[in-house]
């Protein structure tokens, strides 16, 4: 307990503001994507990512809501987490999950998709008392209700993804913080499936633009340039 304190104390204050402000714009973003669509018109020709012979085998598991309510307070870690690391690696995270949103809200804007919940059963399977029925029917309703958009890709499985690939080669993080990461984020891949929230191209697609836009950053490394540069005003 005292390390976890300690660990919480060396969080520097742009580690506490990234952690709130990354997690205001993802969910802005959402919202403005699903207004956008309406307003140029791209929400009337939205289109099912589902692909049956996949999607329609895939139960409701309804104790996976957990996880997927969850997700978002895992999402906030890790900026905490990254500044933690070299600034070089932080201004890195910083420009790839901005890359990453972008990408990801421009999709949202121009092709946006849907699923109607009614056909698939799931606001029904919701009903009855119970915690995990409530937080389905809270996720359910709190997303569209009836009909649920802005499913590919899907931002728990682009932001957790990248939760991962933030930390997964800094020696300044503990093994064991790693391994909890990629755990969470596979926990965090399997519930937008068992929840019924997405379907599997949603999260191929997620998952694949943060590891895009991931390889690209290592490859070019702003962070390098930044750091540099920084310390050339300072001198």
């Amino acid at each position: 307990m005292q390390k976890i304190k300690d660990t919480i104390k060396r969080i520097p204050v742009y580690g506490w503001v990234c952690a709130v402000l990354y997690f205001i714009i993802q969910y802005v973003l959402y919202l403005l994507a699903d207004f956008l669509s309406k307003v140029i018109g791209t929400a009337e020709h939205a289109w099912s990512p589902r692909i049956p012979f996949l999607d329609d085998h895939i139960p409701l598991v309804g104790a996976f809501v957990l996880i997927y309510v969850f997700s978002y307070a895992f999402w906030v870690f890790a900026p905490l987490a990254v500044s933690l690391t070299r600034k070089e690696n932080f201004y890195n995270y910083l420009v790839g999950i901005t890359a990453a949103h972008i990408i990801a809200f421009v999709i949202l804007c121009l092709a946006p998709t849907y699923m109607d919940r009614v056909s698939e059963g799931l606001l029904e399977a919701a009903e009855g008392r119970g915690l995990i029925k409530a937080l389905l029917r809270f996720v359910y309703y709190g997303d569209g209700g009836a009909r649920a958009s802005n499913l590919f890709p899907s931002d728990h499985c682009l932001i957790s993804m990248y939760c991962y690939l933030g930390i997964r080669k800094q020696p300044e993080i503990s093994k064991g913080f790693k391994i909890y990461t990629l755990v969470m984020a596979i926990l965090v891949f399997l519930s937008t499936l068992f929840t019924r929230q997405h379907y599997v191209l949603d999260v191929i697609s997620g998952a694949g633009i943060s590891l895009v836009c991931y390889a690209v950053v290592q490859k070019i490394n702003p962070g390098k340039r930044i750091v540099e540069r920084k310390s050339s005003q300072k001198g």
